[in-house]
């Protein structure tokens, strides 16, 4: 079989290896726009039952995730100058670029066929880059899926643009348990969660809704 996946993030990466894995005849290519070394975000989060999934699917590509894991049980909750404390849950948090550095090498070992710095506006292009024969094509080019949209009265999606505002940021302040900040002043409601990421950085989210937003000025 022929695979073409379009997008060479976390999902199309994993989708490449265990395609490969489960039938090393596949032939088997991604095709991602930016560089090998680039990304967006900072860290990801998983919690035990997923990283359970991770192993069953793939123990090799599982064990470099997990030696690369800082990791946690509590969740600290932040509200009204108080600090309530639930233990047990069991997270993980790993870079993003480190992520998607362990997927890549995990498919490539495998053998498939990574391209890199291969601008594809959907499908239609496959044919001029030799997979028009393709028997199998995956969209994973994001939220914003131009694969989804070329064939939208076919998948017929239901899209709906939230209004909440959000900030994706990285600090190296360590926090040692999954984060959760709750901020209320003049303007409204403000929301961040943190979680560690590796040794020195953490990711810090922030949200609130658009009135908040407005309210503040930072519109």
């Amino acid at each position: 079989m022929k695979v073409a996946v379009i997008g060479g993030g976390p999902a199309g990466l994993y989708l490449s290896l265990l395609m490969k894995k489960a039938d090393p005849g596949h032939e088997v290519v991604v095709l991602e726009r930016n560089a090998p070394d680039a990304t967006f975000g900072w860290g990801v989060v998983f919690s035990d039952q997923t990283l359970g999934n991770f192993r069953a699917a793939d123990p090799e590509s599982f064990q470099e995730i997990s030696d690369n894991f800082a990791r946690w049980d509590d969740i600290d909750i932040h509200f009204k100058g108080r600090t309530i404390t639930s233990g047990g849950h069991g997270f993980a948090g790993i870079a993003r670029m480190k992520l998607l550095e362990i997927l890549a090498g995990r498919a490539a070992r495998l053998g498939a066929d990574l391209r890199f710095n291969c601008e594809v506006r959907d499908d239609s292009d496959l044919p001029g880059l030799g997979l028009g024969d393709a028997d199998l094509v995956v969209a994973a080019d994001g939220v914003n899926s131009a694969v989804r949209r070329r064939h939208a009265e076919a998948f017929r999606p239901e899209i709906v643009q939230g209004k909440a505002k959000f900030v994706w940021l990285g600090t190296t302040r360590r926090f040692d348990a999954f984060t959760f900040i709750f901020i209320e002043n003049e303007a409204g409601i403000f929301q961040a969660h943190a979680y560690r990421f590796s040794d020195t950085h953490s990711a810090f989210i922030v949200e609130c809704d658009e009135a908040s937003w407005r309210n503040a000025g930072l519109d």
